[in-house]
């Protein structure tokens, strides 16, 4: 009933978080040489160096995943970069040509297909004056205006860093000055943290805690007010954030002595040019982030072909489930369901959909 109520609704669907894989004959060879990154000759894994995971859907690759838009009734999605590919602790050199090769598959696609995707593209904070000069390429070259930020970057000197860190202002303020969206995303959390990859702790526990610590920095320091003409949005609801604010709120009041010169978190819970995605999986964490920072600041956003996305693949899932459930339990109206999938997500990109 519920699939059948879902895909037969009349209503534009965007979904403002997919990944796309390139076919393994377009990745360049230096980049399986390296051991950054290269997909098997089948398309049933993708590699990196001695880690691997499987490709369990065909809709990772272009024409499938035209095929599963269509079957889903989405008209529009927006295509992040692919995080494995942020190019932590990768010498300049090498982490520049991945990256370049990255946003011009990215922008290709967008080009090919401009009624099915808005592309994002990705920098390597660590290095500025390279990064300042791909967001010029990719904006006035390529036409891309999504922006795909690591939650943190590895420095030169091999220190794990928030990307609301300082040494990424410049990066914020040329953002700001091309008016972009931006996307915040985690990984690399067993690269900063030393335990075992046990029950897959770090995609469950880790990334969430990674989120939530990226927009801590941001909105501590006022980045977001700052660089106003942003739009920023925070992968997976940044569900840890919307858990953990009543203990800032606290911590900010009880320690005035850590927090000089900072913001409070009661400053931008409700701030307009900050953006979560839908995809937190249970409705009960979707009333909290509705309640939290109100339906207009929610998007759409299914993580998909991943098995942690909202996908059929996965038994008990589809995409859009946990709108729908928020639908049908009251904790959103029609209205707002069609705003998250649409409204809100071209308020964040800063267009139009057509």
């Amino acid at each position: 009933l519920k699939m059948f109520v879902l895909n037969t609704e009349i209503m534009v669907r965007i979904n403002g978080h997919g990944h796309l894989l390139p076919e393994p004959n377009q990745i360049p060879g230096f980049m399986k040489k390296k051991e950054v990154f290269w997909i098997s000759e089948d398309k049933k894994f993708m590699h990196q160096k001695a880690w691997q995971r499987p490709i369990d859907h065909p809709s990772y690759f272009l024409e499938d995943r035209l095929v599963w838009q269509k079957h889903h009734h989405i008209q529009h999605e927006v295509i992040i970069t692919l995080s494995q590919l942020y190019c932590n602790g990768l010498p300049k050199s090498l982490a520049y040509d991945v990256i370049r090769f990255q946003n011009d598959f990215q922008a290709e696609i967008q080009s090919q297909y401009p009624e099915n995707f808005t592309c994002g593209f990705t920098v390597n904070p660590s290095y500025t004056v390279s990064a300042l000069k791909e967001i010029e390429r990719c904006v006035q070259n390529l036409g891309l205006s999504v922006l795909c930020l690591p939650t943190h970057f590895l420095n030169k000197k091999g220190e794990w860093l928030s990307i609301g860190n300082e040494k990424a202002d410049p990066i914020f303020q040329l953002a700001d000055k091309y008016e972009l969206a931006v996307q915040i995303h985690p990984y690399d959390a067993p690269k900063m943290i030393p335990l075992s990859n046990r029950y897959w702790r770090f995609h469950l526990i880790w990334m969430c805690a990674q989120t939530a610590d990226a927009h801590h920095m941001i909105s501590s320091r006022g980045i977001d007010q700052e660089f106003n003409k942003i739009r920023y949005c925070f992968a997976h609801g940044s569900q840890f954030t919307q858990a953990s604010y009543g203990r800032r709120v606290q911590g900010f009041k009880g320690r005035p002595d850590i927090f000089e010169n900072a913001h409070s978190p009661e400053e931008n819970v409700l701030s307009k040019n900050i953006f979560f995605d839908t995809l937190v999986h249970d409705v009960l964490t979707m009333q909290l982030l509705i309640d939290r920072c109100g339906s207009s600041q929610v998007v759409a956003g299914l993580d998909n072909p991943y098995p942690l996305g909202e996908m059929d693949s996965v038994q008990g899932s589809y995409p859009g489930k946990v709108i729908f459930d928020a639908e049908i339990h009251g904790i959103i109206t029609q209205e707002e369901k069609k705003a998250i999938w649409k409204d809100n997500v071209e308020r964040w990109l800063g267009k139009t959909i057509k």
